[in-house]
């Protein structure tokens, strides 16, 4: 979710109306909410005025809701203005996270605000990583509807999600190979920066290891040896919760692939979780700002490669199924893993599984944003309910091994 994206949201001429087979999900508009943004504003005039010093007299102006990336929290820019201590008047271009509407099938069925806040400001704080400025935290939610947060705006590019970058005609598939690399290694080293903080230098008990991230009616899991086992027991209840009793035998089989497969491995980091370009923005091919901590965590650095690099594909896989060439040479797993090695010192491991894990977390994702698409007509509720994940057939061929002679594991 990207705090200034860009405003190129053109679709390129070969692809079709759907991305989603027979769940037809629209390929160029995914709704994220119903609130009105000029109510949001006026609401938060009003809570400035509160934080604020007496007499600061704030306004809120040129409330925008940003369109073309991001699928879960709610992101609203706007400028406020207020006096400050000296009589004179200040002036800050500002972008609100706001949890999202909890009613309206979420994507996800917590939105811990205040964690993204402190990961945000620990980095800002610890490392050289580029994050907003975080400003003010809110988590009364009478004061908009919703808990929410304020960080500065930074400006710069936003590589697409809807219609993916990798379709024609948008700044990233214009671009030159060079350019393009200077973009990749440019995330790729911030992703290194991330992982500099570890449980051991600071402290990251706010962050759960992702096993609570439901209130299932099914027995937790065990909280598991290592910061991967808890991670990835925090994903089976998110499966759990997703599905409930309409169960996916395609989803049932990926969660026991991945338990049997289970890496070995007591690496424990600070996790982005949702670790893509398209949650960066870039001015002249470089990382000018690191976006949206709501799937934040601690995990092996590998969790966020193998998410990274998976999230290309699969917008490289959607091109290719339209008609569209992509950008194959782009975000290669062996490439972003030797930029990985040579910024961090660690040499990545295991990418096979990590980029399954991340494909097969995005199967239960993707099954439910489309049930959300089906609560706001943008979807049809297609009879197999495993037409709900774009990508089913690429699960498939995960579990049964074809899918990687096409992946460049190694250099």
């Amino acid at each position: 979710m990207a705090t200034e994206p860009t405003t190129d949201v053109s679709t390129d001429a070969t692809a079709t109306a759907t991305l989603g087979g027979p769940a037809e999900l629209a390929s160029d508009h995914i709704t994220t909410s119903t609130r009105d943004q000029a109510e949001l504003g006026r609401r938060i005039q009003t809570w400035l005025a509160g934080v604020l010093p007496e007499g600061a007299s704030p306004t809120v102006a040129d409330i925008v809701k940003p369109e073309g990336n991001g699928m879960s929290s709610e992101t609203l820019l706007f400028s406020a203005s207020w006096t400050g201590a000296d009589g004179e008047r200040a002036a800050r271009r500002c972008v609100a996270r706001i949890e999202p509407e909890l009613d309206k099938v979420p994507v996800f069925p917590t939105y811990d605000l205040a964690m993204q806040y402190r990961v945000m400001s620990v980095l800002g704080a610890a490392t050289d990583v580029p994050v907003p400025e975080t400003l003010w935290f809110e988590g009364d939610a009478s004061v908009i509807g919703a808990p929410f947060f304020v960080m500065a705006r930074v400006d710069g590019d936003v590589p697409r999600d809807v219609l993916p970058y990798t379709f024609d005609d948008n700044w990233v598939s214009t671009a030159t190979p060079e350019q393009r690399r200077t973009l990749q290694d440019s995330a790729v080293r911030a992703l290194a920066g991330i992982h500099e903080i570890t449980p051991e230098s600071h402290d990251l008990s706010f962050l759960s290891d992702f096993t609570d991230i439901a209130d299932t009616p099914v027995p937790p899991p065990g909280p598991g040896a290592t910061a991967l086992e808890r991670h990835l027991a925090g994903w089976e209840r998110y499966h759990e919760w997703v599905v409930g009793e309409e169960r996916s035998s395609l989803l049932d089989d990926c969660f026991a692939w991945l338990r049997a497969n289970l890496p070995a491995t007591t690496e424990a980091r600070l996790s982005w979780g949702d670790a893509r370009i398209g949650n960066m923005m870039f001015v002249d091919w470089e990382v000018t700002a690191v976006l949206d901590w709501e799937m934040a965590g601690i995990a092996p650095p590998e969790v966020d490669i193998g998410w990274m690099t998976y999230l290309h594909l699969f917008f490289q896989d959607l091109a290719v199924d339209l008609g569209a060439p992509g950008i194959a040479d782009f975000l290669q797993p062996a490439d972003v893993a030797a930029t990985y090695a040579e910024a961090s010192g660690r040499t990545p491991a295991d990418l096979t599984w990590y980029i399954a894990y991340a494909a097969m977390r995005h199967g239960v994702i993707m099954r439910r944003v489309t049930e959300r698409a089906v609560l706001f007509g943008e979807a049809v509720r297609p009879p197999d309910l495993d037409d709900m994940i774009i990508h089913r057939e690429t699960l498939r061929q995960m579990l049964d091994g074809s899918y990687w002679s096409k992946v460049a594991l190694t250099l």
